[in-house]
């Protein structure tokens, strides 16, 4: 997917990287801190312009985005050989107008649960990091002077 320098097993992900990830997944979980307590929530979303866009019912999620404003997003993925890590830090609001929501509308976003999400939330990024991991064997320790086989 990546490659890394030297073998390493951890690269860290530049921007176009990270955005290609997100822009290939649809699930992460969204993060809210309100009066000091936190709350996290699966969500599936969409890219769009840089953004991600995600659709809600009315509850705890929705009013937490309406009172706190500043969100974490994180995305994953997992496979036999390798994985990834993305965390979004941003701003969320709803959105309200008309050209917000047809836009919004555009994506085809469909919830995963059958039921009546008709709210619209985007985040709108302010801070981005991103780490792919290659799996593999550990590797060998040196033994140095004062170890038990030096």
């Amino acid at each position: 997917m990546f490659e890394h320098q030297e073998d390493e097993p951890i690269l860290v992900l530049d921007e176009d990287q990270i955005w290609s990830l997100l822009e290939g997944t649809q699930h992460g979980r969204l993060v809210t801190v309100v009066n000091g307590r936190a709350d996290i929530f699966p969500i599936n979303f969409a890219v769009q312009d840089r953004t991600l866009v995600f659709r809600t019912a009315p509850g705890t999620k929705l009013a937490e985005v309406a009172v706190a404003e500043q969100v974490l997003l994180e995305a994953d993925g997992i496979l036999s050989d390798q994985a990834w890590s993305v965390i979004v830090r941003g701003d969320a609001h709803r959105l309200e107008t008309s050209a917000e929501l047809a836009s919004a509308e555009s994506l085809g976003l469909v919830s995963w649960v059958p039921t009546y999400k008709d709210n619209y939330v985007r985040i709108t990024p302010t801070e981005l990091s991103g780490r792919h991991f290659r799996f593999g064997p550990y590797p060998e320790r040196e033994l140095g002077e004062g170890s038990e086989g030096g």
